[in-house]
């Protein structure tokens, strides 16, 4: 790598993430890909890249658990395996120009080795596990954060879990004037993985249970059945739910 080309490199780095780099041969070192190490005799950046991947993935990972607190495991899981697709981190890395930057052997560079996306996500992750051996998580979180501003997915509405209890509760309170009330009717199996019967009565003296894995859990699913059984009721014409005075 050429004396111009580096300090365009650190130039970059220093603009994206106010981070100047200490250990400037990682860098390099993140840049090069197997076919220029190879004719060159110098070191790939494929363990840098085998680093980086992680930390890619906790990076991603922990900007999706902060933006999205409602968001369900596997909701996360979909994001990150969408922002994390090789074609996603090629497109990315190419917004900051670091498809420019890779070395390449030159059957490599002949064979139009920079526009493959993953030899350009490759050198992404490699440069992520750079920035992480030379000042630690937080300037390759600030990485990803720059890479992925204005992509990052806007949560539907079902990454929302749906508050049955809540709705229950505004339920009856128009109809009857009154709350449901709960009540654990038993628990079984081991402590590590015990389940909980709960009971939810409305009003009107109807009863409704679910078997859960938590007692909220529990308690979410028998206000889930209680409202389907309610508003099929409801469904069926007045006078099948008399409200109260």
């Amino acid at each position: 790598m050429s004396e111009d080309s580096l300090q365009r490199v650190l130039h970059e780095l220093h603009r994206m993430l106010a981070y100047q780099p200490r250990q400037v041969k990682l860098f390099i070192q993140a840049l090069t890909h197997s076919s220029h190490a190879n004719e060159h005799q110098t070191e790939s950046n494929e363990r840098l890249e085998f680093l980086g991947d992680a930390v890619l993935e906790l990076a991603v990972s922990h900007a999706l658990y902060t933006r999205f607190p409602h968001a369900q495991e596997g909701h996360l899981t979909k994001m990150r395996s969408a922002l994390v697709s090789e074609a996603a981190l090629a497109e990315a890395a190419r917004t900051i120009g670091l498809h420019e930057w890779i070395l390449l052997g030159r059957g490599e560079e002949a064979q139009g080795g920079r526009e493959k996306n993953s030899v350009v996500s490759d050198a992404l992750e490699a440069l992520l596990g750079a920035l992480f051996l030379d000042g630690g998580l937080a300037p390759a979180c600030a990485l990803v954060d720059h890479l992925f501003a204005g992509k990052w997915p806007s949560p539907p509405e079902t990454f929302r879990p749906a508050d049955f209890k809540s709705k229950l509760q505004e339920y009856t309170q128009s109809r009857w004037r009154q709350r449901p009330t709960y009540t654990l009717l038993a628990s079984r199996g081991p402590e590590h993985a015990k389940e909980y019967h709960v009971q939810v009565t409305v009003p009107d003296g109807q009863s409704f249970c679910a078997w859960e894995t938590s007692i909220r859990k529990a308690e979410q699913a028998a206000a889930a059945a209680a409202l389907q059984a309610l508003t099929e009721n409801d469904a069926h014409g007045p006078g099948l739910l008399e409200p109260g005075p």
